[in-house]
């Protein structure tokens, strides 16, 4: 996005997809489009702009929606022949929204330890050693290690709003493959919102090529490290990733990348 800004695009960085209404608002000459991504977490604020759009009836407001979700995901990895993954950590911000409940089927089905956890230096310890504990008694149940933020059924206000706004659809994801039943798509009573439909779907929605010396997938999946990517920092940097564990400084690319030895 900052390359296209860089061409000239009016591409804007915003604090929430509400501050994008009131730019709409402002600009009615000018379609503004924003794009939504990101798992459970930042699904609510995306449902609500949508809502709001609505209700202002607004015309030149619309969203490019690339909303996934967790569970599909872990079962995608879980299920694979080539699965090495024993735990997991269990996002606190996602579950805060989603709460756990969908978690409990996976880790009795896989027979895996998931940990809900926060991301505090103490959170992320705490999260390993539960989850450790649970490795060592050979057990495989759901722990919340986040409780001053996460409670098994969630908030209820937020996952209605969603449910009102989106539906479950089909999601492809970068290294991996297409998952079902993995992402989120607008409903047909806000329609007009969804920017795949409001413009030429064919010209917005196009998957680029994935490098072929990029083992993404691989790292995302826990089957190789970082390091053992031919081209870890050196064709794949923070600054030019070839991979989404590359991107943002969550991904295991990046991390791996800021704390190497050198």
């Amino acid at each position: 996005m900052l390359r296209v800004k860089a061409t000239g695009a009016d591409v804007r960085i915003v604090y929430s997809p509400l501050d994008c209404l009131k730019i709409a608002q402002e600009n009615p000459e000018q379609e503004v489009v924003f794009f939504a991504v990101g798992f459970e977490t930042t699904v609510p604020a995306t449902a609500m702009t949508i809502y709001q759009a609505h209700q202002k009836n607004l015309t030149n407001f619309s969203m490019l929606v690339s909303h996934v979700l967790v569970p599909p995901a872990m079962e995608a990895i879980l299920s694979s022949a080539q699965c090495r993954v024993q735990g997991f950590l269990a996002a606190g911000h996602v579950c805060t929204v989603m709460g756990y409940e969908e978690y409990e089927p996976i880790a009795s089905k896989y027979q895996v330890p998931i940990v809900v956890t926060g991301f505090e230096p103490t959170d992320i310890l705490q999260g390993i050693y539960l989850c450790v504990q649970q490795l060592e008694k050979n057990e495989a149940r759901i722990e919340n290690q986040y409780s001053r933020s996460v409670s098994k059924e969630g908030n209820k206000n937020a996952q209605q709003l969603i449910k009102k706004i989106f539906e479950i659809d089909d999601r492809y994801w970068r290294g991996i493959a297409k998952i079902a039943q993995s992402g989120l798509k607008i409903k047909e009573k806000y329609i007009q919102f969804d920017a795949q439909k409001k413009f030429n779907s064919e010209l917005l929605i196009t998957y680029t090529s994935e490098s072929e010396d990029c083992i993404s997938g691989e790292i995302l999946q826990g089957i190789k490290k970082p390091h053992q990517c031919p081209a870890f920092g050196t064709k794949c940097t923070p600054e030019n990733p070839l991979g989404t564990p590359m991107v943002s400084s969550e991904g295991a690319c990046a991390a791996y990348y800021h704390y190497r030895q050198v």
